[in-house]
């Protein structure tokens, strides 16, 4: 018999990865876009939720324009909280495990060392308010839940920092990069092969409810990130540039972010046994991805 898992956000990079993960065997994962079902509808995510006997849910949907929500405030609060509560309402009524997925941004960043899961939170604009908020309605709505939080999420899909990088770095010789942020990048598909362990244990035992981090191990700030995806493109013959390490003043955005973003993975490794390779060697799996072998031939 098919365990099926309902899994939102299928164009984003988590969804993507999920959809293309090697689950266990006896577990099927049905993934939907924005075409499948509007987040922002109440209703349709009911519906959604009651139109099979899922054996769990993972919400990887997400509102993620973390400069544009300062200014769609109403959008972002919809899919980012009022979308988690609907589906928490929903799992809780039809007895389904729900995988939420967050983000660092609930905390302030203030903290010197790795956030453990249970530090205050203190978000520092609406993105990172809206998501708090779906992890309030989800710890309330009497649904068995994991909320996953994480943190620089890269992958070969969508955009994302190392894609950009590349791309920047094939027009230009110099980049300013910040370099007084630090987090840990995470990989999509490492993150999806954790949703996955953490939905099919969830599944079976309530007593794994609780919030949890996921990131690659490691800390690095953006510009120490940009230097080593150079480092290992020019390895593999693709574009690199001289990067030149910038203050976040320097480079002003709509929206405030953690100047620490670093996530302990002490709470997942101790339920799960997760634990989390170095966001190094990630990185050269989506290296090798997005730089194809035949440009790296001389001519």
């Amino acid at each position: 018999m098919t365990s099926a898992v309902l899994v939102t956000g299928g164009t984003g990079q988590v969804g993507q990865a999920l959809a293309r993960a090697a689950w266990p065997a006896g577990w099927q994962p049905h993934v939907v876009t924005r075409a499948d079902l509007d987040l922002a509808d109440p209703a349709a995510i009911a519906a959604m939720v009651a139109s099979r006997p899922w054996a769990a849910v993972i919400n990887a949907g997400a509102y993620t324009g973390v400069d544009k929500a300062e200014s769609d405030q109403l959008t972002a609060w919809q899919v980012n909280a009022l979308a988690p509560a609907a589906l928490a309402s929903a799992c809780a009524e039809a007895g389904i495990a729900l995988v939420q997925v967050s983000t660092d941004y609930v905390f302030a960043g203030n903290k010197e060392g790795a956030w453990d899961v249970d530090d205050p939170v203190a978000p520092l604009g609406v993105y990172g308010a809206s998501k708090l908020g779906g992890e309030l309605a989800v710890r309330t709505s009497g649904a068995r839940y994991a909320i996953v939080r994480t943190a620089w999420v890269v992958s070969a899909d969508g955009h994302n920092f190392v894609k950009t990088m590349l791309r920047l770095a094939a027009a230009r010789d110099e980049l300013s990069v910040v370099d007084d942020q630090i987090g840990s990048p995470t990989s999509a598909d490492d993150l999806a092969a954790a949703l996955i362990t953490v939905a099919v244990r969830l599944a079976g035992d309530a007593a794994a409810s609780g919030t949890y981090h996921f990131s690659n191990a490691g800390a690095v700030s953006w510009a120490g990130f940009a230097a080593e995806i150079f480092r290992q493109s020019a390895l593999r013959g693709g574009p690199s540039a001289q990067v030149v390490p910038i203050a976040t003043a320097q480079y002003p955005t709509p929206a405030r972010r953690p100047t620490n973003s670093q996530l302990s993975h002490r709470a997942i490794g101790g339920t799960f046994g997760i634990a989390p390779r170095p966001w190094q060697i990630a990185l050269a799996d989506i290296l090798d991805a997005l730089i194809d072998p035949l440009d790296r031939i001389p001519a």
